[in-house]
């Protein structure tokens, strides 16, 4: 009973797992045999239905079936086309990529003309290149196997061409990326805005100096009035003061300036316009260097028609001293003395707008004395400071019968838009000038100026400008506080 189990079991196995295989390799067998078929169609379909495309057309196929069908022919065809097709392929490329450019030039029309040309020239150059009578019998118009000299100088005129089209269009990249061009245009902005304000800065410079400048025949003028001096000290002795230097009943006139001629063409133009030249006077105050020269000069040519001329150096007001003044403690540190002549030419055309209170002249007190006019002359009423620039024409006596009202000076207002408005003069990031001052407010011209003496006094302006001139530190270099009225 177990051997016929056995045999029955062994029996049913053999026979099951002998259909089993038999079904397994049929079917493997049907299947390569079905793959194989169609393979051999498609083969057959590609290699009979689609023949080669002649190279002699305008452009190879680009679609992705050509590509393939050029894939499988070079298979069976001959390598020097496979070659051949990439050189033209390579070629049709960078003559699509040129007429893109060229299209995008017509554009901008007369700006990159010579540029559209030269991209017209290349596709141009590469349309005659393919179309040569030599290329066309050996290469594309062949039916026989290619010549391979033609072929190797074919691609080496190709390569030459795709070098030169590479580099036009990298030369030309930017001309067409909006980016750059933008960037280029703020480049170029910034650089030419940058060569204006340099100009701008020059010029004022220049014309600084031009300003200063004075004719040969009078350089080094005080030197030979010092010379004349010594060399006739009879003629020069020094005189009594006039009465009439401290009568508050006659015309008084404040002129601080070191130069002599200057100071002689605003004498001598206010003593010929006047009705009554005799009842002027004449304040000329002068540093210590020039003090014998301008009286030498107006000791040789003395004022007409009977005005009186009286001439002092800031050393004469002993009052005048660091221990009073601030800003003589600022005029005499290093680092304000640094500001305005160390690298001066530098510094000038550094800030255009500041350059005229980088000039020295800054650091003379002849500068700052129209604040001690009160103690200065101190048995007077009324002044008119004149700078040594001003030329009059017409009598000046009616200032004095002007009304003030109190108030301490009258000017004439220069304000034009933003033009000596306080903003300027002034440093109002400071929270105490931002409390105290208007920005808008406008300044005026110190070229004239009539002071009332007894109103300076009473509101003790020379007090408040010692007040701000302490504070200097938050102000700029040159700063002047102005005190106009009781308000």
């Amino acid at each position: 009973m177990a051997v016929a189990v056995r045999g029955s079991r062994g029996g049913g196995g053999s026979g099951f797992g002998g259909f089993s295989l038999r079904s397994f390799f049929s079917y493997r067998i049907f299947v390569s045999a079905m793959f194989s078929l169609l393979f051999i169609a498609t083969l057959s379909v590609l290699f009979t239905t689609n023949p080669s495309t002649p190279h002699h057309d305008s452009a190879l196929p680009t679609t992705g079936n050509a590509y393939m069908r050029r894939t499988f022919l070079a298979l069976n065809s001959d390598p020097l086309k496979t070659r051949l097709d990439l050189i033209y392929k390579q070629a049709n490329d960078h003559v699509t990529l040129v007429n893109a450019y060229a299209a995008y030039a017509r554009k901008l029309k007369l700006e990159i003309s010579r540029q559209m040309r030269m991209f017209d020239d290349l596709a141009s150059n590469f349309s005659d290149l393919q179309m040569k009578p030599s290329y066309r019998s050996a290469l594309f118009e062949s039916d026989g196997p290619l010549d391979e000299d033609e072929l190797r100088h074919f691609e080496k005129e190709i390569k030459d061409k795709v070098k030169v089209a590479r580099l036009m269009i990298a030369e030309s990249k930017e001309n067409y990326d909006n980016q750059l061009k933008i960037q280029k245009l703020k480049d170029t902005i910034f650089a030419v805005n940058e060569l204006l304000i340099k100009a701008k800065k020059n010029g004022a410079f220049a014309s600084s100096i031009a300003a200063k400048s004075i004719p040969k025949s009078l350089h080094c003028l005080a030197m030979r009035l010092v010379e004349e001096r010594i060399s006739h000290p009879e003629k020069y002795k020094e005189e009594e003061p006039s009465p009439e230097f401290e009568d508050p009943s006659l015309y008084h006139y404040a002129i601080f300036s070191d130069n002599v001629i200057a100071v002689s063409v605003v004498i001598r133009s206010v003593v010929n316009n006047s009705d009554e030249p005799w009842k002027h006077v004449f304040h000329v105050v002068t540093d210590r260097m020039n003090l014998a020269p301008m009286k030498v000069w107006f000791k040789m040519r003395p004022v007409e028609r009977g005005a009186y001329v009286e001439v002092k150096a800031v050393e004469d007001f002993t009052f005048l001293n660091s221990s009073y003044v601030p800003v003589l403690r600022q005029l005499e540190s290093a680092k304000l003395q640094k500001f305005y002549f160390e690298n001066r030419a530098e510094n000038a055309t550094t800030d255009t707008h500041n350059m005229k209170y980088r000039n020295p002249k800054y650091l003379s007190m002849l500068n700052h004395l129209r604040f001690y006019l009160p103690e200065m002359y101190p048995k007077l009423h009324k002044i008119l400071f004149l700078d040594d620039d001003v030329v009059v024409q017409k009598d000046l006596t009616g200032l004095w019968k002007i009304d003030l009202d109190g108030k301490v000076n009258g000017a004439v207002e220069t304000c034009f838009g933003s033009f000596h408005r306080y903003a300027q003069y002034l440093n109002f990031s400071h929270p105490l000038i931002r409390e105290r001052f208007n920005p808008r407010a406008c300044a005026w011209a110190y070229g004239m100026n009539i002071f009332d003496l007894d109103a300076w006094r009473q509101e003790k302006c020379t007090e408040q400008y010692h007040y701000w001139q302490n504070l200097v530190s938050a102000l700029y270099p040159y700063s002047q506080i102005p005190c106009v009225s009781k308000d």
